[in-house]
């Protein structure tokens, strides 16, 4: 699910477009295919779920949007997000202490 690079975190995310509301439902997959899923509230038409994901990852990593960047998986539920400026320890700390996600 998380991968370290250079400049920051490498995440897998499934996505759930067309929700009541964008909130991480869990994790989808074992082992190494596993993918934070996420549900978001915006459809996926003319990349608005993406955009979504983007401000929504962005706001729980606690940084600008331009720190996050979609990098496979445009048109596709299974995405990678390059999250930069922070490391594979700091996220997994997010996700274990706000996120309840290990």
């Amino acid at each position: 699910m998380l991968r370290a690079v250079a400049g920051g975190v490498t995440l897998a995310v499934r996505a759930q477009p067309g929700a009541k509301k964008t909130a991480i439902l869990g994790v989808y997959g074992e082992g190494e295919s596993a993918q934070l899923k996420i549900a978001v509230q915006a459809p996926p038409v003319e990349g608005k779920a993406n955009a979504a994901l983007i401000a929504f990852l962005a706001d729980t990593f606690g940084l600008a949007k331009n720190k996050v960047d979609l990098v496979t998986g445009e048109l596709s539920r299974s995405k990678v997000f390059l999250i930069r400026d922070t490391t594979r320890a700091q996220a997994e700390r997010l996700f274990a202490t706000h996120l309840k996600i290990s």
